[in-house]
């Protein structure tokens, strides 16, 4: 494993991050606290969770393990998170990290990230006198956190902006070898600034992994797009971690592996890479889910957005789509869809919850003209089967 300072600071993490948001819902808090302790085994020693992801049981997990590590405290670091949103005193900032620290089984949080900021006012709001930054200050004096870090899907221009102002130690953003000639500029200037910095979803939310065809200009002929990919990002000098989202052990392995053994993208690979993104790429779901939260219709929005994903990155024709979203209507992301596309009232709440700051309501319109079309065709199908029938039952008689 590689190992590097965290910025300007004290901390000697690894190369690889546990990130805690793809555990497999299905199994037990113990099943998936046992991917923790395999993970430390393999020479990961920072783990990244939040409260509310996968349905709110990461932070629990995560206490279930890093109890059983407590004899082994200093070798490793823990990253939760908060959002401005949501904590905007002092006083919320003290309890959130106090709930956190009883749910992670630890006396300390070692990264705590003003979290999923995604427009400048949510940065302002936690800045404010009284706010979020402020109650987070006292915690570190008191020894509950060790470093304040800033969590952000703001362009590369914005993330710029914040990190010249030296007030965090650390920055965690969306960055992976599709979408980097857009993030970059934030990445190099958080590493200029001295701050530790974090790539999250380094396979663009597990899109390269289900198509690795797809992305093998990602690669040099001699591993996989998956692969590429992760030595992207955790064999970059301007990264510090790379998180993988854990789901199996094989997810361990494979970033650990590609730590062990390969080499940093030279400039040649860079470019070859630049001139084979499009510019559609950065305009991908990730299926981080944010927007499923304050929808009033109760739409899968991010299940529709993972399915439009296949517009613009495999240029799908709209009789192509019409049958996608069909075929996803029978086994796919829609099936439990309580409510569909057209449902949509445009009041904006996804939009401004989107971490990739994607169109979603002009998408959705989009969506609903094929769910018309499909629904049109459908009809007509059901149509001439009945016609067909009754000239069969005739014939009989």
């Amino acid at each position: 494993m590689i190992y590097q300072k965290y910025g300007n600071t004290d901390a000697n993490v690894s190369a690889v991050g546990f990130g805690g948001m793809r555990f497999d819902e299905s199994k037990s808090k113990a099943e998936n606290a046992e991917l923790l302790l395999y993970a430390h085994s393999k020479g990961i020693n920072y783990f990244d969770t939040a409260p509310s992801y996968c349905g709110d049981t990461s932070e629990d997990i995560f206490g279930i393990a890093l109890k059983q590590m407590a004899d082994r405290r200093d070798d490793f670091y823990v990253s939760t998170k908060g959002m401005p949103t949501a904590i905007d005193t002092a006083g919320k900032a003290r309890a959130a990290v106090e709930k956190s620290l009883k749910r992670l089984n630890v006396d300390k949080i070692d990264f705590y990230h003003v979290w999923c900021v995604r427009r400048i006012d949510h940065y302002e709001s936690a800045m404010k006198s009284g706010g979020m930054y402020e109650g987070l200050l006292r915690c570190k004096e008191q020894g509950l956190i060790d470093h304040i870090a800033i969590s952000t899907h703001l362009p590369g221009g914005q993330v710029a902006q914040i990190v010249e102002k030296r007030e965090f130690d650390g920055v965690l953003l969306g960055v992976n070898a599709l979408n980097f000639p857009y993030r970059w500029e934030g990445v190099q200037a958080a590493h200029a600034a001295g701050l530790g910095v974090v790539a999250m979803n380094p396979l663009s939310g597990g899109l390269i992994p289900r198509h690795e065809a797809k992305f093998g200009f990602l690669t040099d002929g001699q591993e996989t797009a998956t692969e590429a990919a992760l030595r992207f990002c955790i064999n970059c000098p301007q990264i510090t971690v790379t998180l993988v989202g854990v789901t199996r052990k094989e997810h361990i392995d494979t970033a650990c592996n590609v730590a062990q053994a390969a080499q940093p993208f030279t400039d040649d690979d860079l470019e070859r890479v630049r001139t084979r993104v499009s510019d559609n790429m950065n305009a991908l779901c990730t299926g981080c889910g944010y927007c499923l939260k304050c929808c009033p219709q109760n739409i899968p929005i991010a299940n529709y957005m993972q399915v439009y994903n296949e517009k613009p990155l495999f240029g799908r024709s709209k009789m192509e789509m019409v049958m996608k979203i069909g075929s996803n209507y029978q086994w796919g992301l829609l099936v439990d869809r309580r409510a569909n596309a057209g449902d949509c009232i445009e009041c904006g709440q996804c939009e401004e919850a989107c971490t990739q700051h994607l169109n979603i309501i002009e998408r959705l319109k989009e969506i609903d003209a094929w769910e018309r079309m499909l629904n049109w065709k459908l009809t007509r199908l059901a149509h001439f089967a009945f016609r067909a029938l009754r000239k069969l039952r005739s014939r009989l008689r």
